[in-house]
């Protein structure tokens, strides 16, 4: 005998997606792209919109309250209708079994008999048939009764038969089914049903007339929802209206404060809060104005007392000068050896108050807006170079050894070369001032669009929030430190001036006890936006973001 062994039968074939054709991939990516710029456009104009959000909130929660009403007014309207009708189906219904109970007098009956009854009562409901009679003999169990026109008698449910079945003679019981018909489509219809002591008596209502009043009364809730809701809006976009169109203009004004329009005013009108906040406005706008230009005339003033007192300090100084050199000159002839070192310290501190001097007309000039740039293309390597040279002396005496970084190729840029080399020697003489005789590293680097010199020493750094104050002028970071190489402590600061007159950056990173770097970043054409810098402002390997105490901008 033959074993037979069960084979499993084959995978049908997965049926393969055909790529849709490139026009409509095409389209369809242009209608996503499309559908987001609108949803990011209108998601930013609703974010900017005081207007619109209340419009939108008020729409959405009226929407809600409406949709609840709507619901439970429908909910009450289906309710009462249908007690109603339960309450007329069941007043017919005792009319009908009263009917039965005389008509049928418990003798035996045919069928003919049953249908005249039936027919006799489903007169009563009128021409336009407002419900359906079936009437059964409990007695037959064979025969399954008697229904009016063309009804099915499998209308009637077959629970309800069974539980009048258990109910005592007289029962009445109701419930909501669906009507079936010979030659008519099903209806949703009320069921009635009660007993005498040998016939079931089922009234059948069709409820189609009460479905279609509730859904007129449906669609014209929906209707009146809808404009309620629109009107809600309507009456929240006027009412905002109001409140925001004198906020907007408080906004608008304020932007044209800010961008220096200082004679703007907005119009007051009424004497409600709106009107107190536009006299409150031009009355701030007023305050600020008249602040602003007291300020400007002390600046000003300011900045003219120290041009003139600069100017005219040349003269007395200048003869000073020239009696300083000839004591300074014969010193070696004066018997008294403390006349010589009084020349000496009166030659040193002339020439510390001749810088001071330069130093203050060259931030007078910034002050006063009128410093120029006279830009020319230069390589960054042969200034430093040339910087480096100037300070050599000095790094040696304080046992400071720099350490250039340069790269292969030029590193040209239009710059002026006066101002550059000014930023670089105070850079410079600050690592060497700071430096603890440890060594300058000084590294140049150049990209497309910017130039970058970073001096780093290794000295005593800079503590948490003092990189914010060390461009300010006449700033130490240790007062009881002194000035040992004779700065006059507006270098750094006309550096910052320099570095800005330039559209570049100045910064500067320090951490305590592991020194600082000081980065200058400048656009390789004059007048370009400088965007980044080619070197790095914390020196690798120098600490993590905790670490970064000082990141300065000259443009902030």
């Amino acid at each position: 005998m033959t074993r037979l062994t069960e084979t499993s039968p084959p995978r049908p074939a997965v049926p393969r997606r055909l790529p849709l054709p490139r026009p409509v991939r095409r389209g369809l990516s242009v209608l996503r792209r499309a559908a987001r710029r609108a949803a990011r456009s209108g998601y930013s104009h609703w974010r900017r919109s005081i207007q619109l959000r209340v419009v939108t909130t008020t729409l959405v929660l009226s929407a809600i309250v409406v949709a609840i009403l709507g619901v439970f007014l429908t909910q009450q309207m289906s309710t009462a209708l249908m007690e109603g009708k339960t309450k007329a189906a069941l007043l017919q219904l005792e009319e009908g079994l009263a009917q039965v109970q005389r008509d049928l007098n418990g003798q035996s009956d045919s069928d003919q008999r049953l249908k005249e009854v039936a027919d006799r009562l489903k007169t009563r409901s009128g021409p336009s048939g407002l419900y359906e009679v079936y009437i059964r003999d409990t007695t037959e169990e064979s025969y399954d009764g008697l229904a009016t026109t063309d009804l099915r008698s499998e209308s009637v449910p077959g629970r309800m038969r069974e539980e009048l079945r258990r109910e005592p003679p007289g029962a009445r019981l109701y419930t909501y089914g669906t009507l079936t018909y010979k030659w008519r489509q099903p209806a949703p219809g009320l069921i009635v049903g009660g007993t005498t002591t040998r016939y079931e008596l089922y009234y059948l209502f069709p409820l189609t007339q009460e479905q279609h009043t509730l859904t007129l009364i449906s669609r014209s809730l929906v209707g009146v929802g809808v404009v309620l809701v629109l009107l809600l809006a309507a009456i929240a976009s006027l009412v905002t209206r109001q409140v925001v169109i004198p906020v907007r203009l408080a906004a608008q004004g304020a932007q044209r404060l800010a961008a220096g329009r200082l004679e703007e005013r907005m119009r007051v009108r009424g004497e409600d809060d709106l009107a107190k906040l536009a006299r409150s406005f031009n009355e701030m706008a007023a305050n600020l104005q008249e602040k602003i230009q007291e300020l400007e005339d002390l600046s000003q003033v300011q900045r003219q007392f120290v041009s003139d007192v600069s100017h005219e300090l040349r003269t007395p100084l200048t003869t000073i000068r020239i009696a300083a050199d000839m004591l300074y000159e014969h010193r070696d002839t004066f018997d008294d050896p403390a006349v010589g070192r009084s020349a000496e310290l009166l030659q040193s501190q002339l020439e510390r108050f001749e810088s001071l001097l330069a130093d203050l007309l060259e931030i007078s000039r910034h002050d006063a807006g009128a410093a120029t740039l006279d830009a020319e293309s230069l390589d960054m390597r042969d200034l430093v170079l040339r910087c480096v040279g100037d300070i050599q002396d000095l790094a040696e005496r304080k046992g400071s050894k720099i350490v250039l970084q340069l790269p292969g190729e030029p590193c040209t840029a239009e710059v002026d070369r006066r101002r550059v080399e000014r930023i670089l020697r105070n850079l410079l003489v600050n690592a060497v001032e700071h430096g603890e005789g440890e060594d300058i590293v000084v590294s140049v680097a150049a990209d497309r669009d910017a130039v970058a010199v970073a001096v780093r020493d290794h000295g005593v750094g800079l503590k948490p929030g003092e990189g914010q104050m060390v461009f300010d002028r006449f700033w130490r970071a240790d007062p009881a430190r002194a000035r040992t190489t004779g700065g006059t402590g507006l270098g750094l600061a006309i550096s910052k001036e320099d570095a800005q007159l330039h559209g570049g950056w100045l910064q500067a990173w320090g951490e305590p006890g592991a020194g600082s770097q000081f980065r200058l970043s400048l656009p390789r054409v004059a007048g370009d936006e400088l965007r980044g810098s080619p070197l790095p402002l914390v020196p690798p390997g120098a600490g993590g973001p905790r670490q970064l105490y000082a990141e300065l901008e000259a443009g902030e």
